[in-house]
């Protein structure tokens, strides 16, 4: 049995990792704590911490799973650069999960989109439209970040050259290395993302869509479960699913 924190239970993801925790037979839940709460006395006991509080949260909490020796699985996004290689840097002492999306339909997405940059080659462009609730506080999402940086890595290139947030004006013809990344607030919507690769003649779409929180829940448990018993290390959701030991869609 894996016992996990929920730090961050009372935000939107906090409450249905909370709500999905019933049908899982193989967590147990220690401590549901708030942001603003103190983990401390709770951290001990615990196998796997799962984090969906805040950015400025984020880096406290990972000091205090180094210092513990506990896994930490990290839902946050919204991270700076120089956030991101602390998080990095902290997987080589404790079992370590960062991903934007814990959703195992998103996940596909990712490695979908890596094959298809990897199977049209580099004279297709690369789009990214992605639609969330209007109380999403980043931009773009998690999610639209990680697609974009695995479009850049896959051509070689770096996200924060490429990367073209919305445009303006008269920014002139695309580049054909640039990787356009387009945020929509409106509504109640969950998250929709969409991989847009066009050539002159064809157009090729990859949209994920959701239509609740669950799904996000269900990956994140799982992930957690796995995590526990785990080496230190950098993991991902595509280290749960098997995704990296595979070459194929047909591969087991």
């Amino acid at each position: 049995m894996t016992k996990i924190i929920i730090y961050g239970a009372f935000g939107r993801m906090g409450k249905a990792l909370l709500q999905s925790l019933s049908s899982e037979k193989n967590l147990e839940l220690l401590a549901s704590l708030g942001s603003q709460e103190k983990i401390d006395s709770f951290l001990l006991k615990a196998d796997v911490v799962i984090d969906f509080t805040a950015p400025e949260a984020t880096e406290e909490l990972l000091g205090k799973c180094v210092e513990a020796q506990k896994a930490l699985l990290i839902g946050t996004t919204g991270h700076s650069n120089e956030m991101r290689k602390k998080i990095e840097n902290a997987s080589t002492r404790i079992p370590l999960m960062f991903s934007p999306n814990y959703s195992i339909g998103v996940n596909t997405l990712f490695w979908l989109t890596k094959k298809a940059i990897e199977i049209l080659g580099a004279t297709y462009d690369a789009e990214i439209l992605e639609l969330h609730h209007r109380f999403k506080e980043d931009a773009p999402s998690g999610t639209a970040r990680h697609l974009a940086e695995i479009i850049a890595r896959a051509r070689g290139l770096e996200y924060e050259s490429e990367a073209r947030h919305g445009r303006y004006g008269l920014p002139g013809q695309r580049t054909s290395s640039e990787i356009g990344i387009h945020a929509i607030r409106a509504g109640d919507c969950i998250g929709e993302h969409t991989v847009l690769l066009g050539s002159l003649g064809e157009r090729l779409e990859l949209t994920y869509r959701a239509s609740s929180r669950e799904a996000y829940a269900k990956g994140a448990l799982r992930a957690a479960a796995w995590l526990h018993g785990q080496p230190s290390g950098y993991y991902d959701m595509e280290d749960v699913l098997g995704f990296k030991n595979r070459s194929d869609l047909s591969e087991k």
